[in-house]
């Protein structure tokens, strides 16, 4: 046996294994786990190098795997002005021009998490709310989803965007009577001319956006500060027991930052970075995906994955459907036509490439589908694992499709109207009686055969698996039409931790606490297996693991 540099002992172990599902602790060297068993039985196998971890009755399971984020926004979102859960105007007026004076030198003032309804549940934001709030300087804000910035008249000039301009489909620029933009820009192709004046400019987005490096390149001060930023992020996920992260945007700008935190031993957890495929390129520029995955193939750090947006969200009607909104005639806004979207999941399929598609609304979902189909049909069945994104509205006809065709339905129960975070209401307006009942419909999905995974999509909420986890176990019971989604705790975990290894094709090696698996690894505070569900936030990790090495102690 290899030689044992720790012991994690008098734990409540979920192993994920079948033949030996809970165990009280377990052995680690070189790395990788080497034993499972009694405390009694580990502690046999220490020697006098030997690091003793005690659990103490905590639950110890495979590090938690984050399998949607957007590390570079997240990290960078931990020093912007959060406007989450400050609403009316004079709360907001305090926040922000408390920003204001502390930022003097900002070319314009930055929040995030600003709720739909920030100045009244039936307010749609304008630039005149915001000038009235900031008048002699730019000001704009993010809503909490990230598909919709509201900026203020000097924003919007800053930006050349108050007369309107070009932008891509499915990106809106909204004009008042006047002529004039309103202040609500909705999507990346509209405001990504105002992130530029951003503290990072802009880069933290460009993933999504274009998902090509920055332009213009950033200097040396401004790569320092970029790698510093995702340094913290990567920190504050540690301590949250998360040891694994799929990224959902992509370039190779942030590849090379995160390189360059390896190379230096500053990776906490291991992470996957798509190519991002936006609607305006030509197949063509799948060779850049082959490159990102020929160029970053590391155990802690690789590239084998495509991503597309099909869609937008709800609260913005930008989430496509397949029929128009309550009270409008308005479907949706398609960010692909059929036959380019078709073509783009062929022809990565046929790179052996991975996809995941943002997909949010019920025509969206189908379409998704209909891509993954013509892949299948066109190159032939493989073991994929292609993914869909949200899937917060489906079509009953769809459900089934996901097990046919073996694609995984990629959920985040906090975002769900049962899930604490969001009033119900704020989506459920937006949604017509029959389509609440698969609405975030995960545990319809998981009965269905299909392979269930969760994550937080962070920034878009915390990070916290924890939050995801009472929002999953116990949601919000809410009356019919909505559908009940509750999930068992293990099958919860499950898809936080096993399933989300399987996922990234990495079931042989990660997910599991069993010998021969990486030590990737969380030892929570307490017995989850004891605790109310409305409870888990109260606790969290108190030591995490990568590899054997401590990367947050609590």
């Amino acid at each position: 046996m290899e030689k044992v540099d720790r012991i994690i002992v008098n734990g409540r172990l979920l192993t994920f294994e079948d033949g030996c599902p809970q165990a009280e602790a377990l052995a680690i060297g070189g790395g990788r786990i080497v034993a499972v068993g009694s405390t009694s039985e580990m502690r046999a196998l220490a020697g006098p190098d030997t690091r003793i971890t005690d659990a103490q009755g905590g639950t110890v399971l495979p590090g938690f795997i984050d399998s949607h984020v957007h590390i570079f926004g997240g990290s960078v979102e931990l020093e912007t002005l959060s406007l989450k859960g400050v609403t009316g105007r004079d709360n907001v007026a305090r926040v922000v021009r408390e920003e204001a004076a502390a930022r003097p030198e900002a070319p314009l003032v930055f929040a995030v998490q600003a709720d739909y309804g920030i100045f009244g549940e039936r307010h749609g934001t304008t630039r005149h709310d915001l000038d009235a709030i900031l008048p002699d300087r730019p000001l704009a804000m993010y809503s909490p989803d990230y598909h919709t910035v509201w900026a203020s008249t000097a924003a919007l000039e800053l930006a050349g965007l108050l007369r309107g301009g070009d932008t891509v489909a499915g990106s809106r620029i909204v004009m008042g009577e006047d002529g004039l933009a309103t202040g609500e820009l909705q999507e990346p192709g509209a405001f990504g001319p105002l992130l530029r004046y951003t503290r990072h400019g802009g880069r933290e987005k460009a993933g999504i956006a274009t998902g090509r490096d920055p332009e213009p390149a950033p200097t040396a001060a401004e790569r320092a500060a970029d790698r510093e930023a995702i340094r913290r992020g990567l920190a504050h996920c540690a301590a949250h027991g998360i040891t694994g992260l799929h990224n959902m945007d992509g370039n190779p700008y942030q590849m090379e930052l995160l390189a360059e935190l390896e190379a230096e031993g500053a990776l906490p957890c291991r992470i996957e970075v798509p190519f991002h495929f936006k609607a305006f390129d030509e197949l063509d520029r799948f060779e850049e995906a082959e490159e990102m995955r020929r160029r970053w193939r590391s155990d802690r750090l690789w590239c084998n994955r495509v991503k597309m947006f099909v869609d937008g969200v709800i609260e913005s009607h930008t989430a496509l459907m397949l029929r128009p909104y309550p009270g409008t005639d308005h479907c949706g806004d398609a960010v692909f036509a059929p036959e380019h979207f078709n073509a783009a999941c062929i022809e990565a399929d046929r790179r052996g490439f991975q996809i995941a598609v943002h997909a949010i609304g019920d025509l969206a979902v189908r379409r998704t589908l209909d891509g993954y189909a013509a892949a299948r049909a066109t190159n032939g069945a493989r073991d994929a694992r292609h993914r869909v994104e949200h899937i917060e509205v489906l079509h009953p006809d769809d459900l089934p499709r996901f097990a046919e065709l073996g694609v995984v339905a990629s959920y985040q129960p906090v975002h769900a109207a049962a899930g604490h975070v969001y009033p119900p209401e704020a989506v459920g307006v937006h949604l017509h009686d029959d389509q609440k009942r698969l609405a975030y419909a995960w545990q319809d999905m998981r009965a269905s055969g299909a392979r269930v995974c969760f994550s937080t999509d962070w920034p878009v909420v915390g990070v916290n698996p924890m939050t995801n986890l009472r929002a999953a176990v116990a949601p919000r019971r809410l009356p019919p039409p909505w559908g009940q989604q509750a999930q068992g705790l293990h099958d919860a975990l499950a898809s936080m931790t096993r399933d989300n290894a399987w996922v990234e094709f990495a079931e042989d090696r990660k997910g599991r606490l069993a010998p021969g698996y990486v030590a990737d690894i969380v030892v929570m505070r307490d017995d989850l297996e004891a605790m109310d569900p409305d409870g888990f936030e109260e606790t969290g990790a108190a030591i995490t693991l990568s590899g054997g090495e401590v990367t947050f102690a609590a």
